[in-house]
Parts: C-alpha cells; structure tokens; sequence
C-alpha cells in the first residue's frame, strides 16, 4: 500500500516571536514494514538555518531557526511510504514465549538488539510506574502467559476500561489522571499501556504516526485519524519491536504509518521549539492521510 501523508501545523502568536529553534519530528521512518520515498517540509516564514538528521533513537529529525520577528508560523510535510505488513514466518515460536521470558532475556541479552532495548524498560519523564500501574497491568499477566496473549490483552482492556475524550486531556496532563478517571486519547492510552509493561520489567516503546484517514469500502474508520496517532510497542528478542494499538484495539498491519520512536511523547513530538516573545498563542493541526496505490 502506498500512502500520501498531508501533516499542517499553525501557530499564531498574540506579539511577535522575535527568534525561535524548532525540532520537528515529522518524516516517517523506514523498517522491514515500511519503506519512506520521501518528505518536502514547507515552513512560513522561511527559516535562517535549517538541518536534517538523525536522532539518538534513530527517527527522522529537522532543526530550523526564525531570526526575523514573525506573528505566525506554519510548518507543511507532504510525505509518501509504502506499507507492507510485518511478515511472522517462523516467529511461531517466540510468539508463544511465556512474557517472563521475554523478560528474562531482554534484560540479560548481550546483542545489540536487546542491549539497546533495555533503555525501554525503565521509566520515562512522562511514563511513571507506581502501585497503581503495577495493579491495572497485573490482570493480563498471570505466571506463564504467553507474551502476545498478554499484551493483547492489556491493549483490549485499555480499551474497554478507558473512554476516548479529546477534551479530557493534554500534553502535560498526568498519567495518574488519565488512570484515575479511565479516559484520555491515544497519547495517553500509548503511555498507559507503555507503562504496564514496564512495570513488569518488559521494554516498551512509545510510537507516533498517522493512520488512514478515509479507509477502504466496507473497513471501519479508525479513532484518530484527523490528526497525528500514537500506539505502543513491546520488544520480543528475535523478532524486534511488535506494535499494538490500544485506541482501536488492533494490531497495526497496513494502515498505521509510523513516523518515530521513542521512550514517551516526549521524544518524538511532531513540532516543538523555544520561542522569544510570543505572547499567548493558538495551535491548529490538520492531517490528511490517503491512499494513492
């Protein structure tokens, strides 16, 4: 499937930025599932100083700068991938490890696929484990369960225990919050479920991305799809990151777009920057996403 990616984001500012640095998360990753033909990054006004480059977790990254007073800014990414979904031949096996063991050797593995998955295992600036994550997460993991069992599991339960409610939440909304009155959106539904399996000592990563907008004759449309998405993803030696959506309570095969990866949200916000001036300021994001083959 080959997908066309429309990503807008305006800011206006009530007095005017006088310099701003901006990092901005926004050109699709490549991975044995999805390959990236590229992305055209539009920006008003045009920046001073502009670089692309790679991040420390390896996701598509630019940096600019303004250094002319400006009342607004509006960044454009017109990206294009083609998806294909994730192959399992001969993955049987490890699918069906008990997630103690998946435990067990992600934290004692010595490649360098496990070495760098153990930084996912311990808690984040937004995803906290305390007594009440150990409680929700230990419902789907009893002695023994194999790993995909397990977690989807936990991704259904998200999904039935927790209302979606755009207005309830935000950025800086706490994970305990979210937990405390079970709604939020799929930010929060990808930390919550981040956070349960690190609370059993497993790696988990948080994944931003798109999903299709308008789907095919006779497919549901998707929670999410007017702006950007985010789901999580656990770690299984041997057969890499295994991505779940608790939002929609599926696994993402050919319609979840993944742009970066990350401990939380933190990591991979799609535009964020330090501003001088400004004043208040009104955000505005529209994504379109769509099937061109």
């Amino acid at each position: 499937m080959r997908y066309r990616v429309l990503h807008e984001t305006r800011y206006d500012y009530s007095a005017p930025v006088s310099l701003g640095h901006h990092v901005a998360h926004l050109a699709p990753v490549d991975s044995a599932s999805q390959t990236w033909l590229g992305t055209r990054l539009e920006i008003e006004p045009e920046p001073a100083v502009y670089r692309e480059g790679l991040d420390f977790f390896g996701n598509r990254v630019a940096y600019f700068s303004l250094e002319a007073a400006h009342r607004a800014l509006t960044v454009r990414a017109l990206s294009q991938v083609d998806l294909r979904p994730p192959g399992v031949t001969g993955s049987a096996g490890r699918l069906s490890l008990a997630w103690e063991d998946v435990r067990d050797r992600t934290s004692g593995g010595v490649d360098g696929e496990s070495l760098l998955a153990r930084q996912f295992a311990l808690e984040s600036p937004l995803v906290p484990v305390d007594e009440r994550v150990h409680r929700y997460a230990a419902a789907s993991f009893g002695p023994g369960r194999p790993v995909m069992d397990a977690v989807g599991d936990l991704m259904g339960r998200i999904h039935r225990d927790f209302a979606y409610d755009p207005g309830f939440s935000s950025v800086s909304t706490p994970l305990a919050d979210v937990l405390a009155h079970r709604r939020g959106v799929c930010q929060d539904f990808a930390h919550l479920g981040i956070a349960c399996l690190r609370a059993q000592g497993l790696a988990a990563c948080y994944v931003s991305g798109y999903i299709e907008t308008e789907p095919p004759p006779g497919q549901d449309r998707l929670v999410g799809a007017d702006a950007s998405h985010a789901w999580f993803s656990v770690f299984v030696p041997g057969l890499g990151w295994l991505d779940f959506d608790p939002t929609n309570n599926q696994i993402p095969l050919d319609r979840h777009i993944t742009v970066a990866r990350g401990r939380d949200f933190a990591d991979v916000t799609p535009l964020k920057g330090v501003l001088y001036g400004g004043g208040e300021h009104t955000l505005s994001v529209a994504v379109t996403v769509e099937r061109i083959l």
